[in-house]
């Protein structure tokens, strides 16, 4: 298994479907034209053709065939693309002819993708972006991968890496002229101006709330409180559907029980978590402990109090936690987060009071956002190495200007760029077959 194989893959998902698309990438896409399609078709114009077979010259199906030429395809290679009838014994003998040919196999996980990066068709940002346009579930996801996969990324964090180099090269021209007498001493100046200016954006687009992540992971919501306070019932109804068991004992709920839903277009996960009070319980007690720790982790902690328990305190040790009273079966407190899953008062109220919330949180001026943990880590240690720099302006020249590098490569490594041979493996695992 090589790098220069030619791949195959069902890039079209499930079957039987309508219509199936087998993608074939590699150098052996001429050979394959030859031996099981009567011509060779323009580029990328779509031509009706007869599929045949490679021993027995029997038609396999009438399909649309696309040739992409390699300097104008998406992985930098000759491409093909079957898109067949979508039954299972067509694809499956299709791609057995493929496969039956010398240096064609099947593809592995994003691996037409993995070929794009490494002929330079698309950076790591991009690919990425690839990556979480196929995996959108929400409008907000989508807006955020498709500006990705256009390389708005890819252009902010280029230019900032442009911009480290031209200030190491003025730096280092106090290091190569040091003994001429006409060289300006501004220069080096001019140098330290910019790395402070560029410092102040990066720290600048860290300040973002974490909106990118969140909009690509999704807004975690804890619901908490005390046992039988409504949290199973409230997640049940804005679930609509039963995933929690509700009962009249208290302490049912002993897991986290996460919920998947979509609040005005942003992708949203709801916890059900076990009811807060003092215990003998070993098992209600590390249910309790779950349900803690799921409330430091989360966005925004919803503190459930049963509208006929006298004390409704809620707990402060979370960042961000709104109180919400429940079991309002008769609208006796008008209140704006009351609610009633039994009547359903105020569960409209209590989800527009949700997508607000996370409209304010992830309302920023940022066009690119940080949709990765990796791109806020490598722009962390970007930032450091800059203060470094400022910090210690007195340090020799060689290490101010290496200290500048370790900064371009930092950011480097977020498209790709430099040193990133260790996160491939990584990152396409995430793709499927054929993408």
């Amino acid at each position: 298994m090589t790098a220069s194989d030619t791949i195959v893959a069902l890039s079209s998902g499930g079957l039987p479907s309508g219509v199936a698309v087998v993608r074939i990438s590699g150098a052996s896409c001429r050979i394959i034209v030859k031996m099981m399609l009567s011509s060779l078709p323009l580029p990328r114009v779509a031509s009706l053709q007869t599929i045949h077979d490679i021993n027995k010259q029997e038609a396999l199906d009438q399909a649309l065939v696309l040739w992409f030429p390699g300097e104008r395809s998406f992985t930098g290679e000759d491409c093909l693309e079957f898109h067949l009838h979508g039954g299972r014994a067509v694809v499956n003998i299709i791609i057995e002819n493929l496969c039956s040919l010398d240096q064609v196999r099947l593809a592995e996980a994003g691996e037409f993708s993995r070929r794009a990066f490494e002929n330079g068709k698309l950076d790591l940002t991009e690919i990425e972006g690839i990556a979480d346009l196929v995996s959108s579930e929400t409008e907000a996801q989508r807006k955020q991968a498709f500006s990705q996969t256009r390389g708005d990324s890819r252009e902010t964090f280029e230019a900032w890496r442009k911009r480290l180099i031209h200030m190491r090269a003025l730096i280092e021209a106090e290091l190569d002229f040091s003994e001429e007498e006409d060289v300006p001493e501004e220069i080096a100046q001019e140098g330290f101006s910019q790395v402070r200016q560029l410092k102040e954006e990066i720290e600048q687009h860290l300040d973002d709330n974490r909106a990118g992540e969140i909009i690509r992971d999704g807004f975690k919501i804890a619901l908490m409180g005390k046992p039988n306070a409504g949290k199973s019932s409230l997640i049940n109804a804005l679930a609509k559907r039963d995933v929690a068991i509700v009962t009249a004992e208290a302490g049912t709920t002993r897991d986290v029980l996460d919920v998947h839903l979509n609040i005005g277009g942003y992708s949203v996960i709801v916890s059900d978590t076990a009811g807060i009070r003092d215990s003998d319980s070993l098992i209600e007690n590390e249910g309790i402990k779950r349900a803690k720790a799921r409330g430091q982790n989360a966005d925004l902690v919803l503190w459930l109090a049963d509208i006929h328990d006298e004390d409704k305190s809620i707990d402060q040790d979370f960042d961000d936690i709104e109180l919400i009273i429940t079991k309002n079966d008769e609208a006796m407190i008008t209140s704006e987060l009351s609610i009633s899953v039994q009547s359903g008062y105020g569960l409209d109220t209590l989800i527009n009071f949700i997508a607000n919330k996370i409209d304010r949180r992830l309302n920023t001026a940022e066009s690119v956002l940080i949709s990765r943990l990796r791109y806020r880590e490598a722009l962390i240690d970007c930032v450091s190495h800059l203060s470094n720099v400022l910090d210690q302006k007195h340090i020799d020249t060689e290490l101010k200007a290496e200290t500048l590098r370790h900064a371009s490569d930092c950011i480097g490594r977020i498209t790709g760029k430099v040193d990133v041979e260790d996160l491939l493996d990584v990152i396409f695992s995430e793709f499927c077959v054929g993408k």
